[in-house]
């Protein structure tokens, strides 16, 4: 069952020639073109399982004959809730193929949340994955072992653009957790902007990790969408384990590791056994996203294992990468580099202008990444997409060479005596004290100067920071008025599945 290319897509040329093409495509036929150019390569590893490119094909072609059995037609709602495991890979592609709409789930959040996520999409199908037997209590729900064997179903090759291919769960740039709508097109824009980039272009000859979860649109669409679409192998790891993933990266030559800042600062905890410094010795590019990498992890990981991590920003609404580092190999720590090709950026301020080079501005976004909007809630889509331009609630400055650094989520600004205060400038400063491991600052009422601001520490390992001592440090660098006025120490802080600080909760004891 050949499947069409993606259009621009030049194997003998090397890669993709033409980001302005606008024919039709079905997602799944970019996911799944090496299926015809290499049908024997190896596509997944997934512990003792290797499926290549054209057995990945027919299994994705049987669960969309599957799931058509159990009624799913095309524009149908199939939920997934399965680890980074081939039940996910399955699902998702079978889901695709069949003309539906892939929805895919955190397995780790309780029934009670897949309950309410199920109905806000109306969801025909959850497909659960092995380790999520519990969810099969919801109505519609199936073990993926159980769905039923049926012969593969022919593909619906082309797909208008603009119909719907995935909808993720996401706080993004309107607060609370919305499904923001992915097409088709929207999801191998991305991938084709990200194949034009020289620096993050990946080829038949790379192996990944895969530990980014996949119900993440990092792990979604570039740790799997893009290597699939690039003919990369890619070595699954089902939940992130440090040791275990030095082990992959070493046993199968991981030359592309993904992952969010918190992870590689996990490497850095691993003894020198478990973590040898030849460990990334096949790796030509490791990118952090997701959140900012403190320098100091950049740094030390350099300096460990001789690889500069690249760091990139992007979030769901723009399917996701938006810019990167990763156009040289010096480290630019601190920046997330300019655009990447086929995406515009702007940074503008409150009057609604581009504000000058050095001045912090809110990042607009706009290309055929940019997604439709929020799930049957047409107010939130209104407050973030206007004439094309995808406003982020990020601020960034922007340097002369039209490198990028961010300074803080808008919703996030702290107003103490009428000064605005991005906590990312707090935390940065309170990160170097030599007491602290890792920081996070909130705004909380105060009377007297309308917010102030409260530190949330980690302390470092047999020490025990105390405010004036942060204070003193935090005021021998910053105006008086950024400096935290209350302490809570903590043995670590909230972070979501992608590596942020989740704010809301710190707000609770404060």
């Amino acid at each position: 069952m050949p499947l069409r290319e993606f259009p621009g897509w030049d194997p003998a040329n090397g890669g993709w020639t033409d980001l302005t093409d606008s024919r039709p495509v079905n997602l799944v036929s970019t996911l799944l073109r090496h299926a015809e150019l290499r049908p024997d390569a190896p596509a997944i590893v997934d512990g003792e399982i290797t499926l290549s490119f054209s057995e990945l094909e027919v299994l994705a072609a049987r669960t969309a004959a599957s799931l058509e059995s159990l009624g799913v037609e095309p524009g149908d709602r199939v939920a997934i809730a399965a680890a980074n495991d081939t039940s996910f890979v399955a699902a998702y592609l079978g889901a695709l193929w069949s003309g539906a709409v892939a929805v895919p789930l955190n397995p780790l959040a309780p029934v009670a949340a897949h309950a309410t996520e199920v109905e806000r999409v109306g969801a025909k199908v959850l497909v659960c994955g092995s380790g999520v037997d519990h969810l099969l209590e919801l109505p519609g729900a199936i073990a993926s072992a159980s769905l039923p064997d049926r012969p593969p179903m022919a593909v619906e090759v082309e797909r208008d653009d603009a119909e719907l291919a995935v909808l993720l769960f996401t706080s993004g740039t309107a607060g609370a957790p919305r499904a923001a709508m992915l097409t088709h097109g929207n999801l191998t824009a991305n991938i084709g902007q990200v194949q034009s980039h020289p620096g993050l272009s990946v080829g038949p000859e790379d192996v990944g990790l895969a530990t980014l979860p996949f119900f993440h649109v990092f792990g979604l669409n570039v740790a799997l969408g893009v290597a699939l679409a690039g003919g990369v192998r890619s070595v699954l790891l089902r939940q992130f384990d440090a040791a275990r993933a030095v082990e992959l990266i070493r046993g199968e030559g991981a030359t592309i590791v993904a992952g969010v800042p918190g992870m590689f600062a996990s490497f850095l905890t691993l003894s020198e056994d478990e973590a040898p410094a030849d460990s990334f010795r096949s790796t030509r590019l490791a990118v952090s996203g997701a959140a900012e990498l403190p320098e100091s992890v950049g740094v030390r990981f350099r300096d460990r294992f001789g690889v500069t991590i690249a760091e990139g920003y992007g979030l769901t609404e723009a399917a996701p990468i938006v810019a990167t580092t990763a156009v040289d190999r010096s480290p630019r720590w601190g920046s997330i580099g300019p655009p990447i090709p086929g995406v515009e950026v702007r940074l503008v301020g409150p009057d609604g202008g581009e504000v000058p080079v050095g001045d912090p501005g809110e990042i607009w976004v706009r290309g055929p990444n940019v997604f439709v909007g929020y799930w049957d809630d047409p107010e939130a889509t209104a407050r973030v997409l206007a004439d094309g331009w995808l406003h982020t609630g990020d601020v960034a400055v922007s340097d002369d060479q039209g490198f990028l650094s961010l300074v803080d989520r808008m919703k996030d600004l702290i107003i103490v005596s009428g000064f605005n205060v991005y906590p990312a400038e707090v935390e940065d400063v309170l990160i170097e004290h030599p007491d602290v491991t890792d920081a996070a600052v909130i705004g909380v009422p105060n009377d007297r100067t309308g917010e102030a601001i409260a530190a949330f520490v980690v302390p470092a390992a047999g020490h025990t920071p105390t405010l004036a001592s942060l204070r003193d440090h935090v005021a021998s660098r910053l105006a008086r008025y950024k400096v935290p006025s209350s302490l809570t120490l903590m043995d670590e802080l909230p972070r979501n599945q992608a590596g942020k600080v989740v704010r809301r909760v710190l707000s609770e004891p404060a």
